[in-house]
């Protein structure tokens, strides 16, 4: 099923975002936002001890919340 454009978040938006094993594997731009304006995807990992991940273009900051 596809979401329409008004259903999807901006991309880039914000600076940190909180994520869920749902959520995984992690890709930015996630898959809920936009990619008309936003970077090409990439995915990021972040089972690491710390639960973080910075996404190479945009600098975005994700933290993985159980």
């Amino acid at each position: 099923m596809t979401q329409t454009d008004s259903s999807l978040r901006q991309a880039n938006a914000e600076r940190v975002y909180e994520v869920s094993r749902a959520d995984l594997p992690l890709s930015c731009p996630m898959p809920s936002m936009a990619l008309w304006n936003s970077h090409p995807r990439v995915y990021l990992p972040i089972e690491a001890e710390d639960g973080r991940s910075t996404c190479p273009y945009c600098g975005a900051q994700y933290v993985l919340k159980d």
